[in-house]
């Protein structure tokens, strides 16, 4: 029989659908044609299948080859279909068996020694196999991530030689060894926010931040620590669960970027530059690749003088900012990536940057300081749910013998995580996913309370949205207070003064 099957997968989003490559060979000129819409990487494979099987010491038939990539309307890219191409033409030849390839799948681009070479978004395509029960063997150099996804039968090789030797059941090849999770409480690794002096509120902003996932705007002038402060907010976070981490894998993947396999459940921590593009902050590309927003999925986005970033750039946070995906159509193809990210922004109170500072050096006419605040628009600030002054701190704080003695990053984490459990084990999310209905729920006020608050809302004037994301920080401060039922006045109020910009 000169008809064979082997199976691959495609790369489209995040997502990793099956692809059957069929390969006929027939009578005729000697000659290779692949078909099912592949593209130009895909087209190039022929010659070096071809280059690849002959440096292996197989014949390469003299005969039409048909390699046809089945489902016929989903696009093909890359090299990531060698390997199963090369072996499916070696099976239709009857120069390996046949009996394993129903049950495996293969990724891999070949070299023209035969050698395989790693190929993006492995993660992905793991996860799939794994949950239909698959063997899949891909190249060594994807080892590391392939070793993520846990109760998966994953073999690496080198070269096409060792694939074929293990098919003819001439030896057996390795198999990805599982990856160590992390424990939760593990040692904090990177900057420790015992480093930053001072900032009393804005340490207890980031703390609220971390502990109910809301996004978080620091304001100050020049020098007082806001990218400090934003740079350890992953540090108090909660660890990645292995679900999250699996999904911040595949991101990456995906996008072609290392990812560090002794800490893989560590959060994100993603900070463009503000002359970043739209296309680059979210995504996009004749062949949809993910941008910051997915790359910090699970993690934290930080922009750093916000208000030098294009008014353009910022507006499409606001779709992801709410839905937590990010959908990207181009003409041939439609992708979707996660975006579920938490922002953490910083800008200065005005163009100068000393509005309001004890220094009163401050220049700026009150229209400056209006056009300056007015390139960010009140649409994507009524997304925010913190607004956090970091003023000057006096000299004298600075010095660690006179100033406060502040906490590490460990003893805020601990009163993260148990306050983090009360609101999973109330409804399974973040206070900052929870819907409307569960936040009524959830966030029962007296009628003392609610008589004060709704009095509170209408004097600063509030959206029904400010008003939803008030309740959502304000059930977070509860919890950070011990997890009380009933939201009290004082959680209220100091979730009502983070409102104000």
């Amino acid at each position: 029989m000169s008809l064979a099957v082997t199976l691959s997968r495609a790369q489209e989003g995040i997502a990793a659908p099956q692809v059957m490559v069929e390969v006929h060979l027939s009578g005729g000129l000697p000659n290779t044609h692949i078909v099912g819409l592949p593209e130009a990487a895909v087209r190039e494979a022929r010659d070096r299948v071809r280059v690849a099987i002959q440096n292996t010491a197989f014949e390469y038939p003299s005969r039409r080859v048909t390699v046809n990539l089945a489902p016929a309307e989903l696009p093909k890219d890359g090299g990531r279909f060698d390997l199963a191409i090369a072996l499916g033409i070696l099976a239709a030849g009857g120069q390996v068996p046949r009996e394993k390839l129903d049950e495996c799948e293969f990724l891999g681009e070949l070299a023209l020694s035969g050698a395989l070479r790693g190929v993006s978004g492995v993660v992905p395509a793991l996860l799939r196999a794994r949950a239909r029960g698959r063997r899949v063997v891909v190249p060594r150099a994807n080892a590391a991530e392939a070793a993520l996804v846990a109760d998966a039968d994953i073999r690496v090789a080198d070269n096409l030689a060792e694939v074929c030797g293990w098919l003819r059941g001439a030896h057996d090849l390795a198999q990805a060894s599982p990856a160590e999770a992390a424990a939760e409480h593990e040692p904090v690794i990177g900057p420790d926010l015992i480093d930053v002096r001072g900032q009393l509120q804005a340490r207890r902003a980031l703390e609220i931040a971390a502990t109910g996932g809301h996004h978080l705007l620091l304001i100050g002038p020049p020098g007082t620590g806001k990218t400090m402060l934003a740079e350890r907010l992953p540090g108090i976070m909660p660890p990645l669960s292995e679900s999250e981490a699996l999904e911040s894998c595949a991101v990456l993947s995906v996008a072609g970027q290392e990812m560090d396999a002794m800490h893989w459940r560590r959060r994100p921590f993603r900070a463009p530059h503000h002359t970043a593009s739209a296309v680059a902050l979210v995504g996009g590309g004749s062949y949809p690749r993910p941008g910051e927003v997915s790359l910090a999925h699970h993690g934290v986005l930080f922009l750093d003088e916000l208000p030098e970033f294009n008014r353009h750039v910022l507006e499409v946070l606001r779709e992801p900012m709410e839905s937590g995906q990010i959908v990207i159509s181009r003409a041939a193809r439609q992708s979707t990536f996660p975006a579920q990210f938490q922002l953490v922004a910083a800008m200065n109170p005005c163009p100068c940057g000393y509005v309001g500072d004890p220094s009163q050096r401050c220049q700026c006419t009150p229209e400056q300081i209006r056009r300056y605040r007015a390139r960010i628009s009140g649409p994507l600030l009524d997304r925010i749910d913190l607004f956090a002054e970091v003023p000057r701190v006096p000299l004298a704080e600075l010095a660690p013998a006179r100033g406060l003695q502040c906490e590490d990053s460990a003893t805020v984490r601990s009163r993260v995580i148990r306050a983090r459990q009360h609101a999973l084990a109330r409804a399974g999310r973040t206070n900052a996913e929870i819907s409307n209905r569960e936040l009524e729920r959830d966030c029962a006020l007296g009628p003392a309370e609610r008589k004060w608050f709704e009095g509170a809302l209408e004097r600063l004037n509030l959206s029904a949205r400010a008003y939803h994301r008030v309740l959502r920080v304000a059930r977070t401060i509860a919890d950070l207070a011990g997890g009380a039922g009933t939201l009290e006045r004082t959680h209220l109020a100091e979730a009502l003064q983070y409102r104000r910009f």
